[in-house]
């Protein structure tokens, strides 16, 4: 693979990740017009390393917190209450057991519908009507009103919600951020929350996509190491600015602002397939 094109698919990866958009729907538009074979494997997980590292980096305060909390000798300190009641108590601990919960139905029904995915992915027709579901949800946001439950309010319902929905966005075409973020709205969670919570609970799905990809992706050969380190790099630099931007619309209530882009990208995937 030449550097200009690990350059555009690490910005694409960036880019796609984190916005509503579906990085496999503009994986498989972007493939064909440089008439490119799907990327190299170890490639792939590095790109991947570098939106975990995007979406660390921005989050950075939130993971600081639950992590200094959990290693707090007071955190496991057993007073008057159980030690059930004394986690539960704490924001940092409460929001890391709800990341674990929705990590749950992430990891089944990934695993369950990865060799589905695999075939989904090469009928880019499917992709496309994938596409036109991810921009259906995101434009049915657009009248919920402003406010909603905030992060303490978060129950372990939603976290399974929103996770079994991150483990369906396996499929290609399925905006992973845009289904869980609008799930999260959905369900009547505030907008910051929503969006906070989503992108958490991607942090041990990447994380997950990556150990299993990695044995095969090492077996497969390593491309040159500017390549590898070109597209990890703009993948992390794209995806944290992509972050802010949504994050920053999701707070505007403009999360159906892509809508018609999905519906525009689903047009030309279906029609190039002819």
């Amino acid at each position: 693979m030449e550097i200009r094109y690990a350059v555009v698919l690490g910005i694409i990866q960036g880019l796609t990740e984190f916005l509503p958009v579906s990085s496999s729907g503009h994986l498989v538009l972007f493939q064909d017009l440089f008439g490119l074979r799907e990327p190299d494997l170890f490639f792939d997980v590095s790109v991947h390393v570098g939106t975990l590292v995007a979406v660390c980096v921005f989050f950075f305060k939130d993971l600081k917190e639950i992590v200094t909390t959990l290693f707090s000798v007071s955190t496991w300190s057993i007073g008057k209450d159980s030690l059930w009641q004394s986690l539960y108590q704490k924001p940092e601990m409460r929001l890391l057991g709800l990341i674990l919960v929705g990590t749950v139905p992430t990891a089944f029904l990934g695993l369950l519908f990865r060799p589905v995915a695999a075939k989904v992915f090469s009928s880019v027709q499917i992709v496309g009507i994938m596409l036109f579901v991810t921009g259906l949800l995101l434009w049915l946001t657009r009248r919920l009103k402003r406010g909603g439950r905030n992060a303490a309010q978060l129950t372990i319902r939603d976290a399974l919600f929103i996770g079994m929905v991150q483990g369906v966005a396996i499929l290609p075409g399925i905006s992973r951020s845009g289904a869980t973020i609008a799930t999260g709205l959905f369900r009547g969670i505030d907008r910051e929350t929503a969006a906070r919570y989503s992108f958490l609970l991607s942090i041990p799905a990447i994380l997950g996509a990556m150990v299993l990809e990695l044995g095969e992706a090492v077996a497969s050969g390593f491309p040159p190491a500017r390549v590898v380190l070109v597209g990890a790099f703009m993948a992390a630099v794209v995806g944290y600015g992509a972050l802010g931007v949504l994050i920053h619309l999701v707070k505007k209530g403009d999360l159906h602002a892509f809508a018609p882009y999905c519906w525009l990208l689903a047009v030309v995937v279906i029609a190039r397939s002819f």
